[in-house]
């Protein structure tokens, strides 16, 4: 996807400590990308190089996953949003387009509700507009029924947050048996080869369970939850096919984000699914045409 493009790995500071960022690029318009529930920078291996082109691609390891797994709690959108402004402010003038797939897409959307002077524009990629909660489950359960609606949304790769491995190739394994990985997808080797920490035979993936099961009680439509409009341009980017690469059970149904976003401008992505709208090469493309579809010229 385009000539090679520099990456490197950087920080900055926040609260607790620093904030892990991988940058690709080094010019052009900055914008700011951030990953999903229990993932990491590398969510966007193929995104950064092909926008990096012509942007500075500057995607985060939130707090409690990947580098910045050790950076303390609490967790939660408001905490998020606080440490994407960091970022914005160290790679930034003034405002940018922020990009979130999946959970990223609350994290952003929640920065440019709280700083909307640093938000330019949202793509929100399968993500960011509350969730309907999973058949069966009551949200008066409190925490233990939210902790039920994560695992029934997000299954094994949830699960897996309490598991070791021997070595990468049964890290490697798990995922494979995974239906959303069939065929393999493009950008799936970089980004499991950093997603573990420790050492063999006590492997672990790195995302903190505590910090998924605080971040995902704020991605469902709870009772009181209303639809609310972005203060900036938004353009969603929906996968018809789900967390198990089901055609009939997306994330999100058609119609979804905009009823819970009014105003935001939703597109389908054709033939990916919620993983493979970042880690395969026709779902990188298109976020890729999304993020430029709104850019200013080049610097």
């Amino acid at each position: 996807m385009g000539d090679l493009v520099a990456y490197r790995m950087d920080v900055v500071p926040v609260r607790g400590g620093e904030l892990r960022v991988g940058v690709w690029g080094e010019r052009g318009p900055v914008v700011v990308a951030v990953h999903g529930i229990t993932s990491s920078h590398l969510a966007w291996t193929l995104i950064g190089p092909e926008l990096g082109r012509d942007h500075r691609v500057v995607a985060v390891d939130l707090r409690g996953r990947g580098g910045s797994r050790d950076l303390p709690g609490p967790y939660g959108m408001a905490e998020h949003a606080t440490d994407i402004v960091a970022v914005v402010r160290a790679y930034a003038d003034g405002p940018v387009t922020l990009v979130g797939h999946s959970m990223g897409g609350f994290v952003v959307a929640e920065t440019a509700r709280r700083f909307p002077e640093l938000a330019e524009r949202l793509i929100l990629v399968d993500g960011g507009a509350p969730l309907p909660l999973p058949p069966g489950i009551d949200a008066s359960g409190g925490p233990a029924a939210l902790e039920e609606a994560i695992a029934t949304t997000v299954g094994a790769v949830f699960a897996r947050l309490n598991m070791t491995f021997a070595d990468r190739d049964e890290y490697l394994a798990l995922w494979r048996q995974h239906p959303s990985f069939d065929p393999w997808p493009a950008g799936a080797d970089a980004y499991l080869a950093y997603d573990l920490v420790d050492e063999e035979p006590q492997l672990r993936a790195a995302c903190r369970m505590q910090a998924a099961v605080r971040d995902g009680q704020d991605l469902y439509a709870l009772p009181g939850t209303t639809p609310a409009p972005l203060p900036c341009p938004a353009v969603f980017l929906r996968a018809p096919r789900g967390m198990f690469d089901d055609p009939d059970a997306p994330l999100y149904t058609p119609g979804r984000a905009s009823e819970w976003l009014p105003g935001v401008a939703e597109t389908d992505v054709p033939d990916v699914n919620h993983y493979t709208i970042t880690l395969g090469r026709e779902g990188a493309a298109a976020v890729a045409a999304a993020v430029r579809a709104g850019a200013p010229h080049p610097l």
